[in-house]
């Protein structure tokens, strides 16, 4: 059965975690990026729109992935996606000349506990609440592996702090993250679309948020990332340095994985959409990225509005 097909059949059945009449396990993968995760969020205001999120059994996220999944399980992707052009989170979470006076470039803990408590609270409770599986991912700074934190999650503040884990960028953000006196940086580094952790939790049906196009080639640290984040990693981070050098490795084998799977949709923004570096904060150009990843959503799930 194809992700389309299980879609239709659970809508038609009215199923919910926890009621399903076939033993599929549907997941929803969201890649991030920073900035670039301007694109899964407009595709999350799709499946929302769509009322498609209780079909599914879990959302994992990775970086800014799984921000856009948290919106996603408290019912508030479209109303919070103007934040990605609205210059109070913005050029408050991104500032690149915090740089100079050796603070955060990019600013997890304001975004978390300001803005999403008192600019634009998200519904924390509600996402603990919902009975589709939330999977944060994150990279263990002292092994390098992606690391699930769903079972480090048990009320609002350890939510928070597995939010803050995963979009942990390394020397943008500051210091790892530490949970339970475990330290952890961006999941990124290990896994950018968490194929292999769906994977590995016995995922039969995978529809998969992305923010690259499809002639995004995949590379490696370049000599001058080598050389200014070689001394960070070793200084806070040191079991990440191989995955972060193998990242293009992993990159192609998240491609094959995602390519070769019978039963994965992959929604991409179209080629010859803007190109959005990681830090970007240009309010034009990130509103059009939101628009267009609801239109790609809409475009590749669009049929079945009718069958609500």
């Amino acid at each position: 059965m194809s992700v389309l097909e299980l879609l239709r059949e659970r809508r038609r059945q009215g199923s919910t975690p926890g009621q399903r009449a076939d033993d599929a396990r549907l997941v929803l993968l969201i890649e991030g990026g920073s900035s670039r995760g301007a694109y899964s969020s407009g595709m999350t205001v799709a499946i929302e729109r769509l009322g498609l999120l209780p079909l599914f059994d879990a959302v994992y996220g990775s970086s800014a992935g799984s921000l856009n999944g948290a919106w996603l399980l408290c019912g508030r992707a479209e109303k919070t996606m103007h934040a990605w052009w609205d210059p109070r989170v913005m050029r408050t979470t991104i500032n690149p000349l915090r740089a100079f006076s050796r603070r955060p470039v990019l600013d997890t803990k304001h975004l978390v506990h300001t803005i999403y408590t008192q600019v634009m609270p998200m519904g924390f409770q509600d996402i603990l609440d919902n009975p589709v599986e939330f999977h944060p991912i994150a990279t263990d700074a002292l092994t390098g592996e992606a690391t699930d934190l769903l079972g480090k999650i048990h009320d609002v503040p350890s939510l928070q702090d597995a939010l803050r884990a995963s979009t942990a960028m390394p020397l943008l953000a500051g210091p790892p993250v530490v949970i339970d006196g475990h330290p952890y940086v961006d999941a990124g580094l290990s896994e950018m679309v968490c194929v292999r952790s769906a994977l590995a939790q016995k995922a039969t049906h995978i529809v998969a948020l992305r923010t690259t196009q499809e002639d995004d080639i995949p590379v490696g640290p370049s000599r001058g990332e080598r050389v200014v984040l070689s001394r960070w990693f070793a200084r806070h981070a040191p079991g990440v340095v191989q995955t972060w050098l193998q990242r293009k490795d992993l990159r192609d084998e998240e491609e094959e994985l995602l390519a070769t799977h019978p039963a994965c949709l992959q929604i991409r923004p179209p080629l010859g959409s803007p190109r959005v570096g990681r830090t970007d904060r240009r309010p034009d150009v990130l509103r059009s990225v939101v628009d267009t990843g609801i239109q790609a959503a809409m475009r590749d799930l669009g049929e079945l509005a009718v069958l609500r």
